[in-house]
């Protein structure tokens, strides 16, 4: 099923959306110390180290320096404890309540966004590498079905943008294949590093659809599909983009 999915319903070589980008803009994520998004990494990786809850007990407390590596390119991943698909920022915000009994984490909010900032940019350079775990398989269906569904007033789906026209120009943007390769990124409209969910909910409020609730199963099952359909690109984290 994984190998199926995976495989891109695209007319050209897949490609990140890094390479549709100018060349300036291109430049500010190769560069550590001109990407605004290595505010949050550096912020993250300080809370990583840092004890939270009444046992005072930090991320590094459980997870040696390095053993994040290769970890944002196996998410979404399966949670066995809620027998349920969860993301990488679904899972940090899980260890932070369940694990250290520490204050959640809302969805966007700094603190999240900058741990996975952190986790993800550990894995820089890594090929993403969707888990073959048979269990995901209803979702990631679910997720392709979304990923092709039309919606909203304007009645169009994802695929119609990112499968048929990647490559060409909307309101003077160019349209990328949208891989998550970069998430959470820094997003020049935004001023800010956001998560894929804010990027997705962004695209069905374009359409003029309601978009769904952050942390909803919908979000994950669409970032599943995608992440399988974007299985050997490099992550990036944390990517730059317009």
């Amino acid at each position: 099923m994984l190998a199926l999915l995976a495989l891109p319903a695209l007319a050209q070589e897949r490609r990140s959306g890094f390479e549709d980008m100018a060349p300036q803009t291109q430049a500010m994520q190769r560069d550590d110390t001109s990407n605004p998004g290595m505010l949050w990494a550096l912020e993250g990786e300080d809370l990583f180290r840092q004890p939270a809850g009444p046992a005072g007990q930090s991320c590094a407390s459980c997870h040696a320096e390095g053993s994040m590596q290769g970890v944002a390119a196996r998410y979404p991943a399966w949670d066995t404890a809620r027998q349920a698909p969860i993301d990488l920022a679904g899972r940090i915000a899980q260890c932070r309540t369940d694990r250290q009994g520490a204050p959640p984490l809302a969805r966007e909010s700094q603190g999240l966004l900058a741990l996975s900032a952190h986790v993800g940019q550990q894995s820089r350079g890594l090929p993403i590498a969707p888990p073959a775990d048979p269990r995901l398989d209803a979702a990631r269906v679910q997720g392709a079905a979304l990923y092709a569904e039309r919606r909203g007033q304007l009645d169009l789906s994802c695929a119609q943008c990112h499968d048929d026209h990647p490559g060409r120009r909307l309101a003077g943007s160019i349209i990328p294949q949208a891989h998550p390769t970069g998430y959470p990124l820094y997003r020049l409209e935004w001023q800010a590093l956001g998560s894929l969910q804010r990027r997705l909910r962004g695209c069905m409020t374009g359409v003029r659809a309601e978009p769904f609730a952050y942390g909803a199963p919908e979000y994950i099952a669409i970032e599943l599909f995608l992440m399988s359909r974007a299985a050997g690109l490099a992550v990036e984290t944390p990517a730059v983009r317009p």
